[in-house]
């Protein structure tokens, strides 16, 4: 499995040989330096740990944890299938993807504040007429006479994005100068965050 840190910039286009337009987001993929090495038999599982974006200070743990290694602000764990083949201190960069890898990637949503059930949860509201005065926008009836409580999982208004959402079957489309991957469709989260890269 291939993976990297990359930091969300901006949507752009690619044109294809046949002229066809296509929806790309760039990404700063690292470069990212592997910070830790855990196996099933010294911790139970197989997993990498990658660190990304320099820091020029850090509190004393996470410096001690970071021993002869750059200082990194983003630390982000890939679990892994088998025992991984690099060992601390290896580079990882844009170059580990080739174009035409199929990738997911995992990013944290906008926020959008605390949302009512038309915009949450897609409700169409009431008719803006026949008695629904001050209705349009409202939940209706939630529940019941016979439960005397309202049921979990019920759709109602609430905190809405700021979640980490994994969208994949992305393509990469070109690996340009520095890093960039150009990957077909939009990639969840706010300009500069930080998403995870993984092939499937």
């Amino acid at each position: 499995m291939k993976f990297i840190l990359a930091k969300k910039l901006e949507m752009s286009q690619v044109f294809q040989p046949d002229g066809t337009v296509v929806p790309v987001t760039l990404l700063q993929a690292g470069p990212c330096i592997v910070t830790q090495v855990k196996t099933k038999e010294k911790d139970g599982y197989d997993a990498v740990q990658v660190g990304f974006k320099p820091v020029k200070k850090l509190n004393k743990p996470e410096a001690g944890h970071l021993k002869e290694l750059p200082q990194f602000s983003e630390l982000c764990e890939f679990r892994l299938s088998e025992a991984p083949a690099m060992e601390r201190g290896a580079a990882i960069d844009a170059t580990t993807f080739a174009v035409g890898d199929v990738i997911e990637v995992s990013g944290t949503s906008k926020g959008k504040g605390f949302q009512g059930v038309v915009k949450r949860h897609h409700f169409h509201g009431h008719p803006a007429s026949h008695g629904h005065k001050d209705q349009q926008r409202m939940p209706g009836s939630i529940g019941a006479g016979g439960v005397q409580h309202v049921m979990k999982g019920r759709r109602m208004a609430g905190q809405m994005g700021n979640e980490t959402v994994t969208v994949k079957n992305l393509k990469v489309m070109e690996i340009r100068d520095n890093g960039i991957l150009a990957v077909k469709g939009a990639v969840p989260g706010a300009r500069n965050s930080i998403i995870e890269i993984r092939t499937v």
